[in-house]
């Protein structure tokens, strides 16, 4: 075998020999390829609903902010619209 090899070894065409162990892998990994495809597309969808899905995360941070903006915006007339009271005054005080 190691003969073979050697006077292989120079030609054009040596890379295109392949030993029988590796076509045999080969055939064994397409067929299980075959077998796993399937499963392979399944798991892609998944995959891909899970990237396109709004999260509770996402509807969380939202309504986060929603409500942060509210706040504020009831804060600033809240402050705005209140009447100015001198504390320093007792309300018995005329």
């Amino acid at each position: 075998m190691q003969a073979f090899w050697r006077s292989k070894m120079g030609r054009k065409d040596a890379s295109t020999i392949k030993l029988p162990v590796d076509q045999y892998r080969k055939q064994i990994g397409k067929q299980d390829y075959k077998k796993t495809k399937p499963i392979l597309r399944a798991t892609k969808l998944k995959a891909e609903a899970r990237k396109a899905a709004i999260g509770i995360k996402e509807v969380g941070l939202v309504l986060a902010a929603i409500l942060a903006l509210l706040l504020a915006f009831y804060a600033f007339f809240y402050l705005r619209l209140s009447p100015d009271v001198d504390h320093d005054l007792d309300p018995d005080e005329d």
